[in-house]
């Protein structure tokens, strides 16, 4: 096109900027000097004339080791532009992604489809439409004050819509990232996920070192097993005790030009070994300190679950603040439970932060002082070969795999919560359950598929509680943002990733644990296949963003599209490190979770 932008390019520092050692010389030789003083001058003229040469070619020197780092930093000033220029160019050449969504929110006038929490909703739970048509328009128009113009049905505010407009200086930009639609609310898959949660919901406080003997871990596995559309991992086409609840990965087929067809896979290492990483069971080292793996967890009891009485989930879907709080036990333990792990990824869990120095710091021959895995660099770090340096916090150390991932969680959420707001808008499970109720309580023609209407999960939760909304962990439900894809499924597979180019994946981790089931703030050892570093911090992506499902906020469709997206921005962020690194080394390699092999 003729109004396409062109690759730009700056000027090279030019030849007469140079200094001296990279042009023509430009000092007096002795002997020019002397022919020009004459040859009949006294001796004491010319020990005088020699001091007077001395001094000015101490000052040329002087001078030209000016103009040498004048034009080195000049030389270095453009080299960061070019570096900035390229990187944006390169990232400019990548189309805008299709963003194909699941049509539900154009398929019903009344929006049931849709994410409506934080609005003015009736008495059903159906959004008012005038709120919703001034919250449409925001969504729109994206200006800033539209969506000051949005009525709140509550004190509980819009998360960060505006934030996902902000441009990030590396990677790509959010529409560069397609995602497949979500599961849409009439359709099998969608019903599937919601029988996966009710059977969290059951099963929450099962420890999970007791699946293979629990009988309702059994029926639950055998109800998923039953079901074409669930797409968690399997054992010889059935859903196993062993790989219950473990995580998956949803990738858009790239046989598909439209984007809208989901691929499915497993992460390698995710169903290997205990439930939880080892990266959540073990003590941090932190400098003299050390964060415990021990933590504080709810009590195993029914008044901590939550949005199981009508007005209780109303209130919350209007954005109103919880009338309840959580009650916890009294000694913190290492989690080995779904209702633990669901209050670990509650707030603000180490993860990947504790990852990275429990990777990179040694391990402790007292048992008194908690040491790390002490994990080797990757192969391609170029420090590994180097006989006179090491990296920093500049480049290929701790700080700087620190700094990175900081600033891609970040990164992750603009992407991620981008898509939420302006492409999505998909309903939070909280509110597929409040339509589930509806149709199965009150007969209200709700469009919700057999399979869970006719589920063993959904009668045992009636049953139990009940009810046939969806018990949660939270007692807010879920942050006012819609479903899909997960924020903190994002910012988990950007941290994985980063993690894997920075460390060797393949190396084993020594002296593996588990919790001990007969007194869980104690460990003991773990044997069976090994754990590496790529499949551990494959399922420390996995357990931080199911941990949300645990509490019922999240789906597997929410996570595992996630995963795919964050990979890509991760990816991104490690090809502009690429280009702005001067390190000879070959490049950035680690496993994705489809469990093919990248160089970047």
């Amino acid at each position: 096109m003729a109004n396409e932008p062109q690759d730009p390019k700056l000027p090279s520092p030019s030849a007469s900027d140079a200094p001296a050692s990279e042009s023509a010389p430009s000092r007096t030789s002795r002997r020019r000097f002397l022919g020009t003083a004459g040859g009949a001058a006294v001796g004491g003229a010319i020990a005088s004339r020699v001091s007077l040469v001395r001094a000015q070619s101490a000052e040329a020197k002087e001078s030209d080791k000016a103009r040498q780092n004048a034009w080195q930093n000049e030389r270095q000033r453009r080299h960061a532009a070019q570096v900035r220029i390229d990187a944006a160019w390169a990232n400019y050449q990548r189309p805008v992604a299709p963003q194909p969504t699941n049509g539900d929110e154009e398929r019903y006038a009344n929006k049931i489809g849709t994410d409506t929490r934080g609005l003015p909703h009736d008495a059903n739970g159906e959004v008012d439409l005038a709120a919703w048509g001034l919250a449409a328009k925001a969504y729109a128009s994206r200006d800033p004050a539209d969506f000051e113009k949005i009525p709140l049905g509550g004190t509980r505010k819009q998360v960060n819509p505006l934030g996902t407009l902000a441009v990030s200086l590396s990677g790509l930009s959010a529409p560069q990232i397609g995602l497949p639609p979500a599961p849409a609310l009439a359709s099998g898959w969608k019903a599937t996920e919601a029988v996966e949660l009710y059977w969290k919901a059951l099963l929450r406080d099962v420890p999970f070192h007791e699946y293979a003997n629990n009988a309702d871990v059994h029926e639950a596995a055998d109800e998923l097993s039953s079901l074409p559309d669930y797409a968690g991992p399997k054992v010889g086409g059935r859903v196993t005790p062993d790989v219950l609840f473990r995580g998956s990965v949803t990738y858009v087929d790239p046989s598909d030009p439209s984007g809208r067809t989901p691929k499915h896979v497993v992460p390698p290492g995710v169903t290997e070994g205990p439930y939880l990483s080892q990266f959540i069971l073990r003590d941090i080292p932190y400098g003299p300190t050390f964060a415990s793996g021990a933590y504080r967890v709810p009590e195993a009891i029914k008044e901590n679950d939550f949005l199981t009485s009508w007005d209780e989930w109303l209130a919350v879907q209007n954005g109103q603040a919880p009338t309840r709080s959580i009650k916890f036990a009294s000694t913190p333990r290492r989690l080995f439970t779904g209702r633990d792990l669901a209050e670990w990824s509650h707030g603000g869990a180490p993860s990947f932060w504790g990852a990275a120095l429990l990777l990179s710091t040694a391990a402790s021959s007292n048992p008194s002082v908690p040491g790390g895995f002490g994990a080797p660099l990757s192969p391609t770090n170029p420090y590994n070969k180097s006989k006179t340096q090491a990296g920093a916090a500049a480049s290929f150390a701790l700080g700087y795999f620190q700094g990175l991932l900081a600033l891609a969680g970040s990164y992750a959420i603009r992407v991620e919560y981008w898509q939420k707001w302006f492409v999505h808008r998909h309903l939070r499970p909280e509110a597929y359950g409040g339509l589930v109720h509806g149709k199965a309580a009150l007969g209200r023609d709700y469009p919700i598929h057999d399979y869970v209407l006719d589920s063993v999960a959904l009668a045992r939760t009636f049953s139990k509680f009940g009810t046939y909304l969806l018990p949660h962990a939270y007692p807010e439900g879920a942050p006012i943002h819609s479903s899909y894809p997960g924020g903190n499924a994002s910012v988990s597979s950007v941290g994985a990733t980063l993690l894997k180019a920075f460390f060797d994946e393949s190396w084993v981790i020594p002296n593996p644990v588990q919790p001990d089931p007969n007194d869980p703030t104690k460990l003991i050892p773990y044997e069976g296949p090994p754990l590496t570093v790529g499949g551990e911090l494959n399922k420390l992506a996995l357990n931080s963003a199911h941990g949300r499902g645990w509490g019922g906020i999240h789906a597997r469709a929410d996570s595992a599209a996630a995963f795919a997206a964050g990979e890509q921005i991760a990816i991104g962020l490690l090809r502009a490190e690429r280009k702005a690194l001067v390190e000879p080394f070959d490049g950035f390699t680690f496993t994705k979770f489809d469990g093919t092999k990248v160089t970047i």
